[in-house]
C-alpha cells in the first residue's frame, strides 16, 4: 500500500508540472499551461479520483477508469505518433512546442519523440494502472 501512495502521490507531483513550469537548472523539463488548461482539469480528475481511491473500496475502479482513459488519450496525442509516424506539420509543431525541454533523445526531423518529461509521465501512468489492478 506504501508503494502504491508513494506512485500516486510522484504522479500527481509529476503531472502538476503541466500546470506549473518544472526546471532544472538551464534546462526546462516542463512548461507549464497554467489553470485555465484541459491539463488542469486532468489534474483535478486525478487528485479527485485519488481521494475516492482512498476513501471508498468502489474508488478503486474510479481511479482505474480515469488511468485508462488518461493513458489512451497520451497514447493518441504522443505514442501514436511516434510508432506510425506525423505528418510534416504535426512533428514541425511537436518539436517547437517542446523544443526546449529536457530530453533523453534528440530531437528528430522525420519522427516524433517523445522529452523526458512525457516518457516518465507515460510511464508513471503505467505503473499507477498496474498497481491499481494489483490492490
Amino acid at each position: 500500500m506504501i508503494l502504491t501512495i508513494v506512485f500516486q502521490a510522484f504522479l500527481l507531483l509529476w503531472f502538476l508540472g503541466c500546470t506549473v513550469s518544472y526546471r532544472v537548472g538551464r534546462f526546462t523539463l516542463v512548461d507549464g499551461v497554467g489553470v485555465k488548461s484541459a491539463e488542469f482539469i486532468m489534474l483535478i480528475v486525478y487528485a479527485l479520483a485519488l481521494i475516492l481511491f482512498h476513501a471508498f473500496s468502489w474508488g478503486r475502479w474510479v481511479l482505474l477508469s480515469v488511468l485508462l482513459i488518461w493513458l489512451i488519450v497520451q497514447f493518441f496525442c504522443h505514442w501514436r505518433y511516434t510508432v506510425f509516424g506525423a505528418s510534416p506539420n504535426k512533428l514541425a509543431g511537436y518539436n517547437e512546442c517542446f523544443r526546449g525541454t529536457l530530453r533523453i533523445f534528440p530531437i528528430s526531423e522525420t519522427r516524433l519523440v517523445p522529452d523526458l518529461y512525457h516518457i516518465v509521465l507515460h510511464l508513471l501512468i503505467v505503473i499507477n494502472i498496474v498497481l491499481c489492478i494489483v490492490k
